[in-house]
């Protein structure tokens, strides 16, 4: 009671591949849904995405993700219109 849903990962895969990705595949699993998140944390920072529009949560993600994939996540959510 009273807790605060908290994601913590490691930004990138052993493999160096991102784990903040602008869309999951197809037929891929959800464990959680988009709006039961409230922190997102990496070693680059936390991201708070309570009460925040599309554009926001996008722009928080993106600052705490691995810096090497931050312009693809930014291209990809600007084809979207997001950003």
């Amino acid at each position: 009671k009273g807790g605060k849903p908290i994601t913590a990962l490691p930004s990138t895969t052993s493999k160096g591949l991102p784990r903040i990705v602008p869309f999951i595949n197809k037929g891929a699993a959800v464990d959680t849904g988009r709006y039961n998140a409230r922190y997102v944390v990496t070693e680059y920072g936390i991201a708070d995405l309570l009460g925040k529009t599309g554009r926001q949560r996008a722009e928080s993600l993106i600052k705490v993700c691995h810096p090497d994939h931050r312009d693809k996540l930014r291209y990809e959510a600007k084809k979207v219109n997001i950003l």
